[in-house]
Parts: C-alpha cells; sequence; structure tokens
C-alpha cells in the first residue's frame, strides 16, 4: 500500500493540465475584471455633463 502511495505522490503526468487549467482560469478573471472597468469608464464618458465627449456630440 505504501508503494502505491508512493508511486501516486511522484506521479507528475497529469501536473501540466491542472497548471494550464489555472492559468485559463486566472486569466478569464483578470479579462471579466477589465470588461467590467472597461465599460464603467466608458459609460463615464458618455453620461458626465462636464464630458468632453457630450460636449462634442451637443455642439453638432
Amino acid at each position: 500500500m505504501t508503494k502505491l502511495l508512493h508511486r501516486f505522490l511522484q506521479d507528475e503526468t497529469g501536473a501540466t493540465a491542472i497548471e494550464y487549467g489555472l492559468i485559463v482560469g486566472v486569466l478569464s478573471l483578470v479579462i471579466v475584471g477589465g470588461i467590467g472597468k472597461a465599460a464603467d469608464a466608458i459609460k463615464w464618458l458618455f453620461s458626465d455633463n462636464e464630458s468632453k465627449l457630450v460636449n462634442a456630440f451637443a455642439e453638432h
């Protein structure tokens, strides 16, 4: 039994797939968070009365 457990602990064949899965998970969280912040910034640009974009479109 200890030999089987030792062999299981030494086996690293699935480690790469798990690492890639973790990297993809973290990157997707970063992308979703970045998109949310970008959407808020764009919304602010078009809704703030002091924004230069709003004033530029209002003049025409």
